[in-house]
């Protein structure tokens, strides 16, 4: 069975999809059938092609393989808002059930998979179910990508108190340099080495126009 990877973040917009593509690279590396998923996307851009989903796109082009698309991707809505609140404008409710099908299906093809969720770990799903409850339905260990800028500190801390409160293991986390004038970088950085009881896998350096394959993480020592 292939191991698996969810990728969180303190936030959205800190570079999840960069780091989940950039550890696929990493995997693929290793020799290793690795592919990307995004259960659900919000936000959407007009192509030739229809409306895609930027990450969406990304984590299939940094996979092994073009894998098909309602697999990657259950759930796209148009409309760049919260995940529930983009499925009730079209009346949709997201459930974790086909997205676990999805998943196994991804699986059984794969020797490692990696899963970038939505938003921060706590975004909603539903009236019910949360980012972390789908973590937990997969039963994946959490990557967490901390967008370095002014506040980082607290909502890693409270984000990692997240993970642990649904008995997740923490995998590693990745410093992603978001904010070039970050004020005191290096000493936020030891600060976070210090309090996240997981191992830094990387820390990603602010550029306008990053190329995951040139993104070198350590990955989780299960690999």
């Amino acid at each position: 069975m292939a191991f698996g990877l969810f990728v969180t973040g303190t936030d959205t917009g800190v570079g999840k999809t960069l780091a989940a593509c950039a550890l696929l690279h990493r995997l693929r590396a290793r020799g290793l059938r690795a592919v990307g998923m995004k259960p659900v996307a919000a936000g959407v851009e007009r192509t030739p092609q229809g409306l895609v989903n930027g990450d969406v796109v990304a984590l299939r082009n940094a996979s092994s393989w073009a894998a098909p698309l309602d697999q990657v991707n259950p759930y796209c809505f148009e409309l760049p808002v919260a995940p529930h609140l983009a499925a009730a404008a079209v009346g949709i409710r997201i459930e974790i059930a086909p997205i676990k099908q999805a998943f196994a299906a991804l699986r059984t093809g794969a020797d490692a998979i990696v899963v970038e969720g939505v938003g921060g770990f706590l975004v909603p799903l539903n009236d019910r179910d949360d980012a972390g409850d789908l973590a937990v339905a997969l039963s994946l260990p959490v990557v967490l990508v901390v967008g370095m800028r002014l506040g980082c500190l607290n909502h890693a801390l409270l984000t990692q108190h997240a993970i642990a409160a649904r008995s997740l293991p923490m995998a590693g986390w990745i410093a992603n340099s978001i904010d070039p004038a970050m004020a005191r970088f290096d000493e936020n950085l030891q600060a976070l080495r210090e309090r996240l009881a997981a191992p830094l896998l990387g820390v990603i350096p602010y550029c306008a126009t990053p190329d995951p394959a040139a993104i070198r993480l350590l990955l989780p020592s299960d690999f």
